[in-house]
């Protein structure tokens, strides 16, 4: 028997298994990789909405958690996965400056926004108007924590990669049972592939693909993330992602034409030099419309828990959103009432009516 059974072995899946091992918690995860969200994403943190020049929501809470997480990754695996990579927001005027000066003045932003403006001294990227600096930002490097967390337990036995059938979950007294594996709780960690998930499908999580490319430039010589349409994120060996599209209609992980193109144009006035694509990504985000995480316990099966919604910051709101998680079931800690699935509840009233 473990103590749990962990459903998706994305950024929610690992961000949990954080806690558990480091409260020397058993657990067995059952992944078949079908949601590509956290690999294909940027996996960038930034603690800044760089469209307005607003904060992201429980950003201070969430860069230290998300240090805490993958330090211990980082540690336990012996490898680096975090890389302090500064991003650049591409300024189109003298009045995106002007904001972001003020933008500097609030209180939550002023130790992220640096107001010592940066000039442009790359030759192949137009950008007349100079550029914002966000502090403390980087990247994870997902896939390879992915990777090496399911090796890692695989050779455990405590990684299994299978489609989770939910119908063959079978609840019993003090905890459930899924085929050879006993648990004393279930945790769907199962991203957009809550769809179908019979116990939680009531939940708002409507998904938006994204795609990105991957570009080889020589003469690019970007060595930073520059946001300005789109992003472009340098990979190394002349290689850089570019990225992102949303769309809320397409639920596949299919890369498309038009999600090509999105993207070329996306860089159209940005990149000045020549290009070649070499990859095209995609990947559905669970994204929630109220854009706030989906945390908690089933409204009528006890020790049934949910951590999903991390929509397109996971990499900073996954660990974060598993701490408050583990320290509600163990420590009886309130699930802020904004990423509680309790807020929902109707919902389920009604779907069960």
């Amino acid at each position: 028997m473990v103590d749990y059974l962990i459903i998706g072995s994305g950024l929610a899946g690992v961000s949990f298994a954080k806690e558990l091992l480091a409260n020397d918690k058993s657990f067995c995860v059952i992944s078949d990789d079908s949601q590509q969200s956290s690999q294909v994403a940027g996996a960038l943190y930034n603690p800044v909405i760089l469209k307005r020049f607003t904060p992201v929501w429980k950003a201070d809470e969430q860069l230290l958690k998300l240090h805490e997480t993958f330090g211990y990754y980082e540690k336990f695996f012996g490898a680096s996965l975090l890389e302090d990579l500064p991003v650049y927001r591409r300024f189109a005027s003298v009045e995106e400056q002007n904001g972001w000066f003020e933008a500097s003045d609030n209180p939550k932003l002023n130790r992220y926004l640096n107001t010592d403006l940066k000039s442009n001294t790359f030759i192949s990227i137009d950008a007349d108007f100079r550029f914002g600096k966000v502090n403390d930002t980087g990247r994870l490097a997902i896939s390879k924590l992915i990777s090496l967390f399911k090796t890692h337990f695989q050779k455990k036995n405590l990684f299994i990669s299978d489609t989770f059938d939910y119908r063959l979950l079978k609840i019993e007294l003090g905890g459930f049972v899924y085929k050879d594996v006993i648990a004393k709780n279930v945790i769907f960690c199962d991203g957009y592939g809550l769809m179908k998930n019979p116990y939680f499908n009531y939940l708002p999580l409507r998904g938006t693909k994204g795609e990105l490319l991957v570009i080889k430039a020589p003469e690019l010589k970007v060595d930073v993330v520059i946001k300005s349409a789109g992003f472009i994120i340098p990979l190394g060996n002349d290689l850089y992602k570019i990225g992102a599209t949303y769309n809320h209609d397409d639920k596949n992980n299919i890369p498309s034409k038009k999600g090509r193109q999105e993207l070329l144009d996306k860089i159209a006035g940005l990149i000045k030099c020549d290009f070649e694509i070499v990859n095209q990504l995609a990947g559905v985000r669970p994204t929630v419309a109220d854009r706030r995480p989906l945390v908690g316990e089933h409204p009528a099966h006890k020790n049934m828990y949910i951590l999903n919604g991390l929509g397109t910051r996971g990499v900073m709101i996954g660990p974060y959103a598993a701490d408050i998680l583990y320290k509600h079931i163990y420590n009886a800690a309130d699930i802020p009432s904004e990423m509680n699935v309790i807020r929902f509840k109707k919902r389920w009233l009604k779907a069960n009516a």
